[in-house]
């Protein structure tokens, strides 16, 4: 669900909602009963949710040297 901006065309109130995108505008201002107008703001693109992210999470295993996975010989 998106986060929406509006703010009140009487007193200049400020407020930002989490609502649905099927849910109603909001039309009277909480504070003074105003009219409301909704802002346009493109909003955020991902939010990430969790314990953490981080550059190490999916680091790709390095892979051993070719001398590592050669059998060993009685002369190495």
């Amino acid at each position: 669900m998106p986060t929406y901006e509006y703010v009140c065309n009487d007193c200049a109130e400020k407020f930002d909602i989490f609502q649905s995108m099927n849910d109603d505008h909001v039309e009277k201002c909480p504070k003074c009963t105003g009219t409301m107008k909704r802002l346009f703001s493109p909003g955020a693109g991902f939010i990430f949710k969790g314990s953490g992210f981080y550059h190490t999470d999916y680091k790709k295993k390095e892979k051993g040297s070719a001398e590592t996975n050669l059998p060993k010989t009685e002369n190495s």
